[in-house]
């Protein structure tokens, strides 16, 4: 057997036992779930209350799970990956053959009762017009965010946890594919997250040897017309904005914060991980634009798109690209 197809033949098989665990532990309602293009994540509580988030509706409950099945499913997950979770190593960390599915489990003594989340790969690309169509942006706020992507402009995708910023940089990257259907777009991601239907582009991630760090300086080898980076959590901030200030314009970038403002105070933060130097320039000049966007009960919805013109007088200078 070829060894391409011994791999995929090995993929098939953990995916088939994944399935078979998730069937028995969870139940037949829970996994239906897993193909449905409108559910974002499946989460259980401590309290054995299981939730899932649907794309424009929120959470809701969708049933309970004893403490019981959700360790043994938990360890049939760990098993099948070919690792473990034990109380001197409670945190489990895997992507799941299934939808490209993120996971993450707690047990005892870490928290009271186990715990899981299953974020799910979207299987539908989300158009800007769809987001105008849902309500989660305006037309004027899907024509800045067109225009300013066009000009190649750096956008920095920022919001809260459960916000919609992989979506969101998803469907700037689908009309990136439409505008510049020529450029080299190179993706760096922990976990794969991103999609992108551009015919010229690469996807790397990082691994427990190779950091995202790493990665940045890695990508500049590979011949990138943009550079995307699923999210900055760390010092690779500053490699990022290096390379954007290098002539790799139309970078695209995800960050945890909740405002404009905030997001260039966490790019300080993060880039002071890695150099003791004032970088605030840099920063400006790095990022273009800044998209905001918050999760509502019921939605999200893109609350601010700021233009960062420049650093001076100790403080950024923004402009509303909405007015």
């Amino acid at each position: 057997m070829p060894a391409t197809a011994s791999v995929l033949s090995v993929r098939a098989e953990i995916e088939r036992r994944l399935i078979a665990a998730m069937r028995q532990q969870l139940g037949r309602g829970v996994c239906d779930r897993l193909d449905d293009p409108a559910v974002i994540e499946i989460l259980l509580n401590p309290d054995g209350i299981l939730w899932e988030d649907r794309l424009g509706e929120g959470m809701r409950e969708i049933g309970t799970m004893s403490a019981v099945a959700a360790e043994s499913f938990i360890s049939v997950v760990a098993s099948s990956l070919h690792t473990e979770i034990t109380r001197a190593n409670p945190i489990l960390e895997a992507e799941l053959p299934i939808r490209g599915a993120r996971f993450e489990a707690l047990i005892r003594p870490a928290v009271q009762a186990p715990v899981f989340n299953i974020r799910l790969k979207a299987v539908k690309i989300f158009t800007l017009a769809d987001y105008v169509a849902d309500g989660i942006m305006t037309a004027r706020q899907r024509a800045v965010i067109e225009d300013e992507n066009a000009a190649r402009h750096n956008i920095l995708v920022v919001g809260g946890t459960g916000s919609g910023k992989t979506t969101l940089a998803n469907a700037i990257l689908a009309h990136t594919a439409e505008v510049a259907p020529d450029d080299r777009i190179v993706l760096l991601e922990d976990t794969i997250e991103l999609q992108c239907n551009a015919r010229n582009h690469v996807a790397l991630r990082t691994t427990d040897t190779v950091d995202m760090r790493r990665l940045v300086r890695a990508s500049m080898r590979l011949r990138p017309d943009c550079i995307v980076v699923g999210e900055v959590r760390g010092g690779e901030a500053l490699d990022m904005l290096k390379a954007w200030n290098t002539g790799h314009k139309g970078g695209l970038c995800t960050l945890h914060a909740n405002s404009a403002r905030s997001a260039l105070t966490r790019l300080e933060q993060l880039v002071a991980e890695v150099t003791t130097g004032d970088m605030r320039a840099v920063i400006a000049e790095a990022i273009d634009v800044i998209i905001a966007i918050v999760k509502t009960k019921t939605s999200r919805v893109v609350e601010q798109i700021v233009r960062v013109d420049h650093f001076e007088a100790g403080q950024y200078v923004l402009s509303n690209l909405e007015d």
